[in-house]
């Protein structure tokens, strides 16, 4: 009988132990587990790649969001320029790195032209995956100072008695693809001249070869306020915050805008959480009153937007700018 016994409380004290044993185990692999469940995206640095060489206004504006994104998140951003063959340098470094949302690139309305003009090794669209914008800007229809041009309506009557000669930067770019919108939409008797720099046309301007000249705000805001070259108009669907008594060349009653804009994008198949913190992070930091005075003073506007209207943004100027350079015969390079 006390045998018995005693073999009851042996067994019932094995029980006991294994039932402790089996909590144990789940809670060492709960607490294992924790850790990685409350793991915070970023936990390493972040590189943005610019596909434009240093001191740029891409370059300017994304180094500047870098940094307000360190000292508010203490985020480690690396900025990486990576300049060449419209972009595809940069495009080709961004999807060879590891798909993980610590590389992201820096797509712009020159993204949009590139798709039509070069031969890519990639698709904009289908290989990346957009986070938001940062800036949009506009580009200035430029003359003379001091010469026989000071509005629009100067410009469309002067196309009625010899034809006016635009002046712009390489062909293909955004400032010659807007010249070339320029004269389909306004049907003007006008010849565009390319130049190999914002310099070269400047000059030109100022000798008197060419009549106009598009150009970026950030590209000649220093000859402007010298007075030597005057904007008479802007390309946007209203004024410019730091142009606004210019007016715009819709303001003439001619169908034709033109706005320019930097993103932020990254490689398909990053883990949408860090498109999701990329964006809230970029959107805060857009909104803070000392980015958006240095972006005016830069001649862009700081604003962010959701990844579906940059989407959205990319693929209707893919379309756009497609039309203009088959309408104006530029070859695909």
């Amino acid at each position: 009988m006390i045998r018995s016994i005693a073999r009851s409380f042996i067994r019932a004290g094995r029980r006991a132990a294994s039932g402790t044993a089996l909590l144990g185990g789940v809670l060492t692999a709960a607490l294992a587990a924790a850790p990685t469940a409350q793991a915070r995206y970023p936990e390493q640095p972040i590189r943005f790649i610019i596909p434009f060489g240093p001191g740029g206004l891409a370059d300017i504006s994304m180094r500047l969001v870098a940094q307000k994104m360190g000292e508010r998140y203490g985020e480690k951003i690396i900025v990486e320029n990576r300049p060449g063959a419209g972009g595809i340098v940069a495009g080709t470094a961004t999807l060879n790195a590891a798909h993980d949302g610590y590389t992201f690139i820096a797509f712009s309305n020159g993204t949009a032209i590139s798709k039509s003009l070069f031969k890519l090794p990639y698709d904009p669209v289908k290989d990346f995956t957009p986070v938001s914008t940062v800036a949009y800007f506009d580009l200035i229809l430029l003359t003379k100072a001091k010469g026989p041009l000071h509005s629009m309506a100067d410009v469309l009557a002067q196309a009625k008695t010899r034809p006016i000669v635009l002046g712009t930067i390489n062909p293909g770019s955004t400032q010659n693809l807007s010249a070339e919108l320029f004269k389909s939409t306004s049907k003007l008797n006008a010849s565009i001249i390319p130049f190999k720099t914002t310099s070269d046309v400047v000059a030109a301007l100022i000798r008197g070869d060419v009549d106009v000249a598009f150009e970026s705000y950030a590209a000649v805001k220093g000859i402007v306020d010298a007075g030597q070259i005057a904007p008479i108009a802007t390309t946007g669907t209203q004024r410019s915050a730091w142009l606004p008594n210019v007016p715009t060349v819709r303001e003439s009653g001619l169908d034709y805008d033109v706005t320019g804009w930097n993103a932020i994008f990254a490689a398909k198949g990053v883990p949408d959480e860090a498109v999701k913190v990329m964006n809230a992070q970029l959107n805060e930091v857009l909104q803070m009153p000392e980015v958006k005075q240095r972006f005016r003073d830069l001649g862009t506007e700081a604003k962010g937007s959701t990844p579906e209207e940059i989407g959205a943004t990319l693929r209707a100027d893919i379309d756009k700018w497609g039309k203009v350079i088959q309408q104006a015969g530029i070859q695909r390079q």
